[in-house]
């Protein structure tokens, strides 16, 4: 059992808390409620970034004292939407949101995951006809290898979830982000993952 905050309880963070609380993890949710994002990031091992990109930076950085020495798990893409809503460009080309975290918070240790898929697909990922791939990428190993039991708590076998490497490898795939306007155009809300086909 892991003590998580999840921070943001909208449809990624409320789906995350729901699926991990099952699992057997302790769960608090931060809402909007001032001092509620450093409360529950103060009490927790593992805090999981489920805000808008756009506004992640910000708003974790507000939280240094009390992310100091915490896994921060961070699923956010950080993009400029378009008209219609959807993402249509980066808003750190050449690096990352989490690359940025990573930097304006050296005592955390920042793990980047399940940013390259549809909400749904994080918490259910056997119910996609082919076998979809969940990324890592950050400086701790331990803290991967944490942030890698969640992910099996959350239905992700272990052949699923891919090592890139460094923090830096999060610009590869937040820079994904980018393909799924595009898909949804085409196919429609569907749920999906992006698949590494071996």
């Amino acid at each position: 059992m892991t003590t998580i905050a999840v921070l943001g309880n909208g449809r990624v963070g409320g789906n995350l808390a729901k699926a991990l609380a099952l699992a057997g993890h302790e769960v608090t949710v931060a809402d909007r409620a001032p001092g509620a994002a450093a409360d529950a990031a103060r009490t927790s091992r593992v805090v999981i970034n489920a805000t808008p990109g756009a506004g992640s930076l910000d708003r974790l950085v507000a939280l240094r004292d009390e992310l100091h020495g915490k896994i921060l798990v961070d699923v956010s893409n950080a993009t400029v939407d378009g008209p219609d809503g959807l993402p249509a460009d980066l808003i750190y080309p050449g690096s990352s949101l989490a690359e940025q975290l990573q930097e304006a918070l050296p005592e955390t240790r920042v793990v980047k995951t399940l940013n390259t898929m549809l909400f749904p697909v994080m918490t259910a990922p056997a119910t996609l006809a082919e076998a979809p791939t969940v990324f890592l990428s950050g400086e701790d190993p331990q803290a991967k290898q944490t942030v890698g039991e969640l992910l099996t708590d959350l239905g992700w076998r272990k052949e699923w979830i891919t090592d890139l490497g460094g923090i830096r490898t999060a610009r590869a795939t937040e820079a994904a982000i980018l393909f799924v306007p595009h898909v949804i155009r085409s196919i429609g809300f569907t749920p999906f993952a992006i698949s590494i086909a071996r």
